[in-house]
């Protein structure tokens, strides 16, 4: 019995007769015939019943179905695996971010040249949306991996997801703007003006979670998907940005504030599907994106 004669097998139960399987194989149809009265006489039973239509399996033949399946996937594994370990690689990878992610602390280009250079026979493709975007993308299989803001809506089934970073939001309002000095709390926003990042960003969906949760909902005024041009609008007098912590890069111009009563904390994430059988190349990548993205405790844009 060879492996070739279980994937003929498997192939004329599936298009249900010799004609369209030996197409799919690109066999000639009496040479697939020949192939499977072998297996047939090999195991010393009929595996199908040969109608003048279809072609079904016998109940013998049914119950070496699901064991030839198994075997075939078992082999299809442990071919990727080899694959993972010697470079050959071979697929598409497609990988989604939001605005603001790529970049010098989170070098996703670099993870990107380097992941190439060792499987230059992968394909990849890299997309720019918002977190629910993309999210919709991974439910639908049109990505593999997504880098995403998480709105702290509830896990989506099929989707797994690591948080690489957690960062508080703050307010910040021009410098000589009345008002407090160092602190907010989050009713004090209720009747601000307030620019913020687009619906479908993590962190408005955070933020307009947590508002809604307090009993009211954000007047946001202004949108836009950079931060720096959230901050422009403030120091202009335009009312107050809602952006990730700013760290050190605090332009002269603006005052930034704590948001207290809740404090407000937004996260960045890796996610994908699952299921990642048979995505060796995916599974790759995902691993290295992990251990560079990693560890980090701040990040100046964080949609």
């Amino acid at each position: 019995m060879e492996l070739r004669q279980l994937r003929y097998f498997v192939t004329v139960v599936d298009e249900g007769g010799f004609t369209r399987a030996a197409e799919r194989l690109h066999l000639t149809q009496p040479g697939l015939s020949a192939q499977i009265r072998q297996l047939e006489r090999e195991l010393g039973q009929r595996l199908l019943d040969r109608g003048a239509r279809t072609v079904t399996p016998t109940e013998v033949g049914l119950a070496v179905l699901d064991h030839a399946r198994a075997a075939l996937a078992a082999t299809d594994r442990i071919t990727a695996t080899v694959q993972e370990f010697t470079g050959l690689l071979r697929g598409h990878v497609r990988l989604g971010v939001i605005s603001g992610a790529a970049t010098e602390e989170f070098d996703i280009a670099r993870v990107l040249a380097e992941f190439h250079h060792d499987h230059p026979r992968v394909g990849i493709s890299l997309t720019e949306d918002t977190a629910e975007n993309m999210l919709d993308a991974l439910d639908r299989d049109d990505l593999d991996i997504a880098l995403v803001g998480l709105t702290g809506a509830p896990p989506r089934p099929g989707i797994e997801v690591d948080v690489i970073l957690e960062t508080p939001l703050v307010a910040a309002v021009a410098r000589d703007a009345p008002g407090p000095a160092d602190t907010i709390t989050l009713a004090a926003l209720a009747d601000r003006r307030l620019s913020c990042l687009p619906r479908g960003t993590g962190l408005r969906g955070i933020f307009e979670r947590t508002c809604a949760a307090a009993g009211f909902t954000p007047n946001v005024t202004f949108e836009a998907a950079a931060p720096a041009l959230l901050l422009r609008l403030a120091a202009s007098g335009l009312g107050t940005a809602v952006v990730p912590a700013l760290g050190d890069a605090v332009p002269a111009d603006i005052r930034v504030l704590t948001i207290v009563e809740p404090r407000i904390t937004g996260r960045l994430a890796l996610a994908w599907r699952a299921d990642r059988s048979g995505r060796p190349a995916a599974n790759v990548l995902l691993g290295q994106l992990r251990i560079a993205l990693g560890g980090h405790t701040g990040l100046s844009a964080m949609p």
